[in-house]
């Protein structure tokens, strides 16, 4: 058994040590749980009230949380950083979402996710060692860049983006949808498509572009939950230098399947599994002590409310299981997290064969965070409707989980089509031929409309030709 969960020097009043996965961290790991667990009871959840309420980014959260190293969590110690891995980044995430701020653990997600890619490529690109070196002593936030507005969840297909080289640099243009810190942050990792670019969507490359270099309209968000993270568009039109190009030209897709989806994968559902017991613990401690005078009994005394809380307990340790379980494969994959086995191959990529578990792991978190959030209201009855209890803002929190692209609905649909049609029919960038329902379509023509279509074929495929024939 663990010892005694505390809060400001009192027992905490949610669930114990005794239903959490303890055994999964090391003692320097549950040290920084403790931690964390301190920071939150006396400064992150003030502050997320805050944030919600006035759409207020969490800056000072995040300066909480440099002054004790916790941007660079997964740094190299020789760069400043603590050198921690994939399964310590997970429980720093949903510690955070539980016991502090759902906004600042994406914004932190998001952060993470950027420190990732960075650190894939780092090696021989002193802009990027510049920015990881002085993460925490200048409270450097960084975030991810990778939507389009022409193609919502379908981040990975940047329409609307592009890059060229020119003589001082590269020409990066830049428009994004939803930028999780957009405006916020200190440094960015965008995606575009490659300078040269063919035609070829999956020919992507990576730039780091600094705050001031991004144009933004933080007013423009107004999110139904996590309304601190400042989701907001971004739009980027700017000769950077050489130096900003992480990683060689069209190292965008392999950046993206070996660090920020991971990454992201792993700790948002980390987020979705803290959101799910933050509630859980707000259910138990009005229920204890929530009596109905009519009949004597406390709200926890009904076997509908420890059905609905036995339940919720139940589901959400199942996910945050797989959670654990993926973190301590992606360790196992990397040598604990360690980023020299990237230093002289780009093709190496450990992470990405476990890319697959990570969708199924989204799925499972956001689908359990929404169903546990309105249990746990039930749970509350009339008391949870209100802000006061704070179950409410865990439930808006709670709602963002299974829109967050990659949505639930492309991700079951990845897993289905993959696993029956193998990973190659999953076409990401939409060049693959259905001949089977192409042969399909044409079978329904008659002679005329064959002869129509063959005509337009042709000319599409030698314009040129039938110009001169015409």
């Amino acid at each position: 058994m663990s010892a005694a969960k505390m809060w400001g020097g009192e027992p905490f009043w949610g669930l114990g040590f005794e239903w959490d996965p303890q055994w999964m961290l090391t003692e320097r790991q549950k040290a920084l749980q403790a931690k964390l667990i301190e920071l939150c009871q006396t400064e992150l959840r003030a502050n997320a009230i805050e944030s919600d309420k006035n759409r207020i980014y969490p800056r000072k959260n995040f300066q909480i949380l440099a002054r004790h190293g916790f941007l660079g969590l997964i740094v190299p110690k020789e760069l400043g950083g603590l050198g921690e891995n994939h399964t310590c980044a997970a429980m720093v995430v949903e510690t955070i979402a539980r016991y502090g701020c759902a906004s600042t653990a994406m914004c932190y997600t998001m952060h993470t996710g950027a420190v990732a890619a960075a650190l894939l490529r780092h090696h021989d690109n002193p802009a990027l060692k510049d920015i990881l070196s002085r993460i925490d002593k200048d409270c450097l936030i960084g975030t991810l860049s990778y939507s389009d507005p022409e193609t919502g969840s379908h981040f990975w297909y940047p329409i609307s983006s592009g890059a060229e080289e020119t003589k001082d640099g590269w020409h990066v243009r830049k428009k994004a949808s939803w930028t999780t810190s957009g405006g916020f942050a200190d440094w960015y990792i965008v995606q575009t498509t490659s300078p040269n670019f063919n035609g070829n969507y999956a020919d992507l490359s990576c730039f780091l572009i600094l705050g001031d270099e991004a144009s933004y309209d933080p007013a423009s968000w107004n999110g139904l939950g996590l309304r601190g993270n400042q989701s907001g568009p971004l739009e980027i039109n700017k000769v950077v230098p050489k130096n900003r190009l992480v990683g060689p030209v069209g190292d965008g897709a392999r950046s993206n399947d070996e660090v920020v989806d991971p990454y992201f994968l792993l700790c948002s559902s980390a987020c979705w599994s803290g959101i799910a017991l933050g509630m859980i613990d707000i259910a138990k401690a009005h229920t204890t002590k929530k009596t109905h005078k009519d009949v004597g009994m406390r709200v926890a005394d009904y076997p509908t409310i420890q059905d609905y809380v036995g339940e919720a307990i139940i589901d959400t340790n199942v996910v945050r299981s797989m959670d654990f379980l993926i973190a301590k494969a992606l360790d196992d994959a990397t040598n604990n997290n360690d980023w020299s086995i990237h230093k002289d191959d780009v093709t190496v990529l450990p992470r990405a064969s476990l890319l697959h578990w990570l969708w199924q792991l989204k799925f499972a978190a956001a689908k359990n965070v929404a169903h546990v959030s309105d249990k746990m209201l039930h749970a509350c009855g009339g008391t949870g409707y209100k802000p006061e209890l704070q179950i409410e803002r865990y439930l808006r929190d709670a709602k963002a989980g299974w829109v967050m692209g990659p949505t639930n609905e492309v991700l079951r649909q990845f897993v289905g089509k993959a696993s029956l049609l193998g990973f190659e029919a999953l076409d990401y960038w939409n060049t693959s031929i259905n001949e089977r329902v192409l042969n399909n379509e044409i079978k329904k023509m008659d002679a005329d409309g064959k002869r129509a279509l063959a005509e337009r074929l042709l000319a599409e495929a030698n314009p040129s030709a039938m110009r001169k024939t015409a």
